[in-house]
């Protein structure tokens, strides 16, 4: 059973998040929440509740089908981080120059996928 979650316009550079992202693909969920909560990265606390999101997911779709899931079976099946909104303007400089400053956003996809397991009905 596939699970997800999604976060859109994250204030942080998409680069920083592919970063964080990488670290925690193809884990256990456990083991990706515990390498999170050490993680000393801006993206590490987002992608730590999106997460538990996507698990809070997977728990809420196999109660309304009457399953039961094995959450010690969830893993981390694919985190996609793609370019969001990115806010542009101009910084004024010397001799009439410009610098432009880019503000970049971000969307996060989390894919958990696991084992289900009959309920007996």
């Amino acid at each position: 059973m596939e699970a997800r979650a999604s976060i859109r316009n994250v204030p942080i550079a998409p680069r920083k998040v592919r970063l964080v992202a990488n670290l925690v693909s193809s884990q256990y969920v456990e083991e990706a929440l515990n390498q999170l909560v050490f993680t000393h990265k801006a993206a590490s606390p987002v992608i730590r509740k999106l997460i538990q999101s996507a698990v809070a997911n997977a728990r809420h779709h196999s109660q309304s089908q009457g399953t039961t899931i094995d959450e010690s079976n969830l893993f981390v099946k694919k985190i996609v981080v793609n370019d969001g909104v990115t806010r542009r303007w101009f910084r004024p400089r010397a001799r009439g120059m410009a610098n432009r400053i880019l503000r970049r956003r971000c969307h996060i996809m989390v894919v958990l996928d696991g084992g289900m397991e009959d309920n007996g009905n």
